[in-house]
């Protein structure tokens, strides 16, 4: 299912992650030499320092305080004990760390924190109503979507998305739009059908 071709909205996350964090870098090596020089001043002091930021995540309103270079990985699971989301290679690349920002998905680990001011986040927690389990869940768990489960909330968080955006018609597209979201056990063909259920199924997501 994976290619070397990564899904389009997790190339421009990728770069977006990379510019604002070579930026903050580039100040954190920057603010010793300053200091040093005596040109240190409060706007760098304070870039490092924690900063307000309200959010929506399940549901619920947050208002939080958090270091600009915090990813919305770390914040989920350190932060707020979400630890359904899962960190996987950190770099982008494996799709374990798959949210809803906004109805959209990202990786996570390549989203700042608090670049989400005010958006409305969905993470593997929020998908079950009590103990009714979301569609896509029950899906995974009837086709055995699964083996270790490491993968699994990423996959499931993706799985949704790729039929909301309309690329679940065939095997073939499902491959392809999923092809961000790695699965080492090798559960694709199921995978697959699962998603496939829950699309020919028509269920609200």
């Amino acid at each position: 299912m994976h290619t070397d071709d990564q899904q389009p909205c997790h190339n421009e996350g990728r770069r977006n992650f990379l510019k604002q964090s070579t930026a903050i870098a580039a100040l954190a090596t920057m603010t010793p030499m300053l200091a040093k020089a005596g040109e240190y001043d409060e706007h760098i002091a304070g870039y490092f320092e924690k900063i307000p930021l309200h959010l929506e995540i399940n549901g619920k309103a947050y208002d939080l305080s958090v270091e600009p270079r915090v990813t919305l990985l770390d914040m989920l699971r350190e932060q707020l004990g979400l630890t359904g989301t899962k960190k996987g290679c950190d770099h982008g690349q494996c799709g374990c760390c798959t949210v809803h920002v906004d109805g959209r998905r990202i990786n996570s680990c390549l989203s700042l924190a608090v670049t989400n001011e005010g958006k409305k986040i969905t993470t593997i927690e929020g998908l079950a109503k009590g103990d009714e389990l979301h569609p896509m869940q029950e899906a995974f768990m009837k086709h055995d979507g699964f083996q270790c489960g490491y993968c699994t909330p990423g996959q499931i968080m993706s799985a949704i998305a790729c039929i909301k955006e309309g690329h679940a018609d065939t095997p073939e597209d499902i491959r392809e739009y999923m092809s961000g979201n790695i699965c080492r056990c090798g559960a694709y063909p199921n995978i697959v059908d699962a998603v496939m259920e829950v699309k020919k199924g028509g269920q609200a997501l």
